[in-house]
């Protein structure tokens, strides 16, 4: 039977190739999923190391119905497979000074929190997080997971943009509501989380902000790597399969469709489709020949801006340290400057922001026992910076070390027992991103919706795309919601007959 269905072929199993691969399998297409490396995920790779699990990517799962719409569509029920459970707070804002905020979902909690730093905010902080949800129902619910194949699609929400005021940036939607600086700082943080500067992304990613309100942050007991065997259980349910270490070099088009793809290895696989959820500069780079491209040419390619890139330093220690919170974000002692250094200056500088994950605060199964199992990021350039990562990297966690021991980590380096590091390298090298930029496409207004590379290949017939580098955008939601918007844009499989 499933011979005769048509056969489509996903390259890469992030969150969006996982999740394109289900919807196309209910859709009756017969999938196959080809994954460069030696276990799926993408960026949400698990590394196991002297008995510790780490999360290499994302860490935070803030929408729980689109896995559960997955699930459904299986006919399986996610709470079943899955056990997601909510984190409070969502995170620990810690100033430089070590003050810190509390953030969590609770509006009177967090207008007394607020109340200590600048009492005339706690009305303001009420007044953005308004403003949050009426952006929120319509950049995400409304439109997160609709095509923008065409620039009228993009006329016609553009006095709903601009009635969201879509042209501030969200630094600066925050800055309208609240006064202090450091509270102005610990509400505009959020676009750091999917590539963006808070500076220059789109104030329509302040939407982020009521997401964790509205359904929370929660963590995947087992870690986020539970949710990729939970996704791969699915396909294969459904007689879809995954390839490892297979890895894509082309896309073969005839007759301006694509037909298949070749692998490094010289292999063909023929398809009726194709879905890329490769980085979309990658795969428009690397895999389609430029003469077969008319918009997404090496010069635009070129010329267009690419998001931060990330330093994740993993580690496990000896010793419990049972007052850290599983997530906390550690704001450095200068914001704005420090943005422009990363994403302007493209510099590495003294000081940092870090976010600092501990996992085992949820899950204790995730290290030994009595031990902490522990990850700290902190945004850096990408790899157009003039930073040579294989002489940096290990003086950069030097002073990452130490600043965790002279703040929230004590003896850190008396603890330690297990290390390892990724650097912008590693995003070029293993997950094929350009310039190494951790999320694709830097999120600003002029590369969002119809101005990123569309969901619908604008080059090539049947090559369709999911992931961060395409519409909606990076964030796990984001890339869940780039496969939703196939069930608008891939034909039925009757088509392919």
């Amino acid at each position: 039977m499933t011979a005769a269905k048509p056969h489509a072929i996903v390259i890469g199993s992030g969150f969006g190739g996982l999740a394109a691969a289900v919807r196309l399998g209910a859709r009756g297409f017969r999938v196959t999923i080809l994954e460069k490396r030696d276990q799926p995920g993408g960026r949400a790779y698990v590394l196991k190391q002297d008995g510790f699990t780490f999360d290499m990517g994302p860490t935070i799962i803030t929408v729980p119905y689109l896995f559960e719409d997955l699930w459904a569509l299986c006919g399986r029920k996610f709470s079943d497979d899955i056990d997601l459970r909510p984190v409070s707070p969502f995170y620990r804002i810690r100033f430089n000074d070590g003050d810190y905020l509390d953030y969590s979902g609770d509006m009177q909690d967090m207008r007394r929190q607020i109340a200590k730093f600048s009492p005339a905010d706690a009305d303001g902080y009420e007044r953005y997080m308004a403003m949050s949800e009426q952006i929120c129902k319509i950049g995400f619910e409304q439109l997160g997971h609709v095509p923008f194949g065409s620039w009228t699609d993009m006329a016609r929400i553009a006095p709903m943009m601009a009635r969201l005021q879509s042209y501030r940036s969200v630094y600066g939607m925050v800055s309208r509501y609240i006064s202090d600086p450091r509270l102005r700082a610990a509400f505009s943080f959020h676009p750091l989380l999917i590539g963006g500067n808070p500076f220059t992304a789109s104030s329509i990613y302040c939407m982020i902000a009521h997401l964790e309100r509205h359904w929370g942050v929660h963590f995947a007991m087992g870690g986020t790597g539970r949710l990729v065997q939970g996704l791969l259980d699915l396909i294969r349910g459904q007689g879809g399969s995954l390839r490892l270490e297979a890895d894509v070099e082309q896309i073969l088009v005839v007759d301006g469709k694509a037909c298949g793809v070749r692998l490094k290895s010289g292999e063909k696989i023929d398809a009726d489709l194709v879905v890329s959820n490769a980085d979309s500069a990658w795969t428009y780079r690397k895999m389609l020949p430029n003469e077969l491209r008319h918009r997404w040419t090496d010069r635009r390619l070129d010329r267009s801006r690419y998001s931060m890139s990330l330093f994740v330093w993993y580690f496990g220690t000896r010793k419990k340290y049972h007052d850290v919170p599983h997530h906390t974000i550690m704001l450095g002692p200068r914001y704005k400057e420090h943005l422009a250094d990363i994403f302007d200056r493209k510099i590495l500088a003294d000081d940092f922001s870090l976010y600092l994950h501990r996992p085992s605060a949820s899950d204790p199964t995730l290290a030994p026992p009595d031990h902490d199992a522990f990850y700290v990021l902190s945004p850096v350039p990408h790899l157009d910076a003039d930073i040579d990562w294989s002489v940096m990297a290990e003086r950069y966690r030097q002073v990452i070390s130490q600043h965790l021991s002279d703040t929230m980590l004590p003896d850190l380096e008396a603890n330690l027992v297990t290390s390892h590091m990724i650097t912008p390298q590693y995003f070029q090298d293993d997950l094929n991103s350009y310039r190494g930029a951790a999320f694709g496409l830097e999120p600003v207004l002029t590369q969002s919706a119809w101005f990123r590379p569309h969901n619908k290949s604008e080059e090539v017939e049947n090559l369709f795309l999911v992931g961060a580098g395409t519409h909606p955008g990076a964030g796990v939601p984001g890339v869940i919601s780039s496969a939703r918007v196939l069930d608008r844009i891939v034909p039925d499989a009757a088509h392919y007959h």
